[in-house]
């Protein structure tokens, strides 16, 4: 029989250590008494039953320790009593084991019941800490909640303070803003009290719960008194100083800048709070300023016109005959004014001035200073473009309205349109009206770099109006060439015609104004006229008898255009190089009759017979008798028809540089018509008796380096 631990602790707590001593033998005494047991009998007990054993048996065959019973031949019954012996044995001794330990096991069971004890009271302990932290943590809660609720309370009445205090500030009128508006001056403290002012009446205006306020009710009709007031007073007020553009001598641009422009607030309060003031304001302006400006441009234009230099009239055209110009047109200009109808001169300096000041006129006609119409053109225009960026500018600084421009500069506009309609119908100066076409260029760039617009259409109807004049007049010196009476222009003078050099200088002159702008329109001009001229100078050299002095009139002519051209500029194009072809093939002309006049049987000898070979058998074979006379001829007068011929040029060209250069061509086609007739002679049979009558190529190469170091 077993026995366990928990067993004999609990037996114990109910018995002395004596009686606990008793029961232990008494135990001792019953495992006698089951060892005497007889198993034998209980097998053969009715209660025993063998129904299963096969299966049993069956099941076990195949264990290790049935089968090594079973090999050794024992008996079960036998094998069972020993293991139950055993088993009775450890259990005993498990018994005596236990009752050494007993103090032991006494020990341990006081101190888990003094644990037990002591845990017990902790427990205790910690039950009412746990139900008072429960009840601290409830508090806390409580607290967290009122504390969330406050700070709710706090931010709520915070915004409510804050719009509370934004409307009180927003709709109180405050004495101190009452005073200033009524009784105050205009001025920076005012300015800043219209401000104020302004923001309280759109507050009133704008904001929908500000309408539903009773407060509204009180400080409404203070606040539209306050408006008629501040309007009246500044309506006053500015125009006091509108009027003050009126004064003469008075510098607009000093009192739009440094006094109007400070109380441009007055306008954008005008605009906000009073309409129809701000309306009456702003045609104020724009009838005071278009008054004032018109009257000054009228002003302006008026002292120009004093310092107006005539240039041309409608009979300075290139082709009109001096001779029939009428003794007072001519006399009405000095003769230096009127050469410059037709060249540029020093009228190319305005282009340079461009950005200069415009002129002060009573400066100019205290120094009695007479200038050309472009001079006077660009001078009124460098003071419109001034005048109209400065206003420009003001108007949408001060109005906010860059369109009250136009309205005001109406009035100037139309002004300088008078004059400029009075002026250009009689303007016959084709240079003076390409060069106010590309002032008109210029000033289009300039305000465009200022990025002010306001001129653009102005300053293009002015270019679309010069550009038809400017044909007329172009097409008035055309038709005078094509309709000229060559018998009234014929001079029986070989050198340059002035007709040829008006138009040298008028073609060099557009050419000159053409160069950076490349106007195709203006090239096919140009070449109408070339060819119109070409006409004409041929007319005139057929008016000479003869074809030499013909020759030499188209030389002359031709070669003064050529310098004149070169004069413009290196772009002068196919024009100059039309007129160097004609001076090559006429100089080539004249070259060819200056040796005939000379050496006309020598010439007419090279020309014919140099070529055919002596020694062939021909029917006239060259022969020494027929050359003889040639070669002594030559040789006998040779340096003094070169000396001629030198003169003859002298005197017939105007260019000495020119005149040089063919005389240089005439020595070396002479030397090359004399090398010729050498070559010829030494194929003649007894041609070697002419050597002693040849003039060496030396000494003609010589004479030729002599002229040429004249050149």
């Amino acid at each position: 029989m077993k026995l366990n631990m928990a067993e004999v602790a609990s037996n114990k707590e109910g018995y002395s250590y004596q009686e606990y001593n008793d029961t232990q033998k008494n135990v001792f005494d019953l495992g006698t008494f089951v060892g005497d047991l007889n198993v034998e009998e209980d097998a053969n007990s009715d209660d025993i039953s063998l129904e299963g054993l096969q299966q049993e048996l069956e099941e076990c065959k195949n264990d290790d320790v049935v089968a090594n019973i079973l090999s050794k031949g024992t008996k079960l019954r036998e094998y069972t009593k020993g293991v139950e012996n055993n088993i009775r044995q450890v259990e005993l001794d498990s018994i005596q084991d236990y009752i050494q330990e007993s103090d032991n096991l006494v020990s341990l069971h006081d101190q888990i019941r003094d644990c037990d004890n002591i845990l017990s009271q902790m427990e205790t302990l910690l039950s009412g800490f746990q139900a008072e932290i429960g009840s601290i943590s409830s508090d806390i809660k409580i607290l967290q909640e009122k504390s969330m609720d406050m700070g709710l309370k706090l931010k709520n009445r915070k915004v409510a303070e804050s719009k509370l205090a934004n409307f009180v500030e927003d709709i109180i009128v405050p004495p101190r803003m009452v005073d200033i508006i009524i009784d105050g001056e205009v001025n920076d403290e005012y300015m800043r009290t219209l401000e104020i002012l302004s923001k309280k009446l759109k507050f009133v205006e704008v904001d929908p719960m500000v309408k539903m306020s009773k407060a509204l009710k009180d400080v409404q009709p203070e606040l539209e008194k306050l408006r008629q007031k501040a309007v009246s007073k500044v309506y006053d007020f500015i125009v006091q100083k509108l009027y003050a553009l009126r004064k003469p001598k008075t510098n607009i641009q000093i009192l739009q800048q440094n006094i109007l422009l400070k109380y441009k607030y007055v306008v954008t309060f005008l605009k906000e709070n009073g309409k129809e003031v701000y309306v009456e304001v702003r045609g104020a302006y724009i009838d005071t300023m278009n008054k004032v400006l018109s009257a000054h441009f009228r002003a302006y234009i008026q002292a120009l016109e004093k310092l107006q230099l005539d240039i041309a009239t409608s009979s300075d055209l290139i082709g009109v005959d001096t001779k029939s110009t009428s003794l007072f047109s001519r006399g009405r200009e000095p003769l230096k004014n009127r050469s410059a109808v037709f060249a540029l001169g020093e009228r190319i300096k305005i282009l340079k001035e461009i950005e200069e000041p415009a002129l002060i006129p009573h400066i100019a006609e205290a120094s009695s200073s007479k200038y050309p119409y472009e001079v006077l053109f660009r001078s009124l225009h460098k003071l419109l473009m001034d005048t109209a960026t400065s206003e420009y500018h003001f108007c949408g600084d001060f109005f906010g309205e860059e369109s009250i421009f136009y309205d005001i500069f109406a009035g100037p506009f139309a002004v300088i349109d008078e004059h400029f309609n009075s002026i250009l119908p009689n303007c016959y100066d084709a240079i003076g009206l390409m060069l106010m076409i590309r002032i008109i260029h210029q000033h289009q760039l300039i305000m465009s770099r200022r990025r002010i617009p306001c001129l653009d259409s102005y300053l293009d109807k002015i270019n679309i109006v010069l550009w038809p004049r400017f044909k007329v007049v172009f097409d008035m010196h055309l038709n005078s060439l094509r309709n000229a009476n060559v018998r009234t222009l014929w001079e029986d003078d070989i050198h340059p015609h002035y007709v040829m050099r008006r138009y040298a200088e008028f073609t060099a002159s557009l050419i000159h104004l053409n160069v950076e702008y490349g106007d195709g329109q203006l090239d096919l001009n140009l070449e109408r006229l070339r060819m119109a001229i070409d006409d004409l100078l041929i007319k005139l050299a057929k008016t000479f008898p003869k074809p030499k002095l013909q020759t030499v009139f188209l030389i002359n002519n031709y070669d003064m255009t050529i310098a004149v051209l070169k004069e413009a500029g290196p772009d002068v194009g196919k024009i100059q190089m039309h007129f160097e072809e004609l001076l090559k093939s006429n100089t080539a002309l004249f070259v060819e009759e200056l040796l005939l006049e000379h050496f006309n049987d020598l010439i007419k000898f090279v020309k014919t017979r140099s070529s055919e070979d002596p020694t062939a058998t021909t029917e006239k074979p060259i022969t020494v008798g027929e050359v003889e006379p040639l070669v002594k001829d030559f040789g006998s007068r040779w340096k003094v028809a070169i000396e001629l011929m030198h003169k003859d040029v002298i005197t017939s060209f105007s260019n000495f540089l020119c005149g040089m250069e063919i005389l240089r061509a005439a020595l070396t086609q002479l030397l090359l018509y004399y090398t010729r007739l050498s070559d010829c002679i030494k194929k003649i049979v007894g041609g070697s008796a002419l050597n002693k009558d040849l003039v060496s190529i030396s000494s003609i190469m010589y004479e030729i380096r002599k002229y040429s170091r004249t050149f």
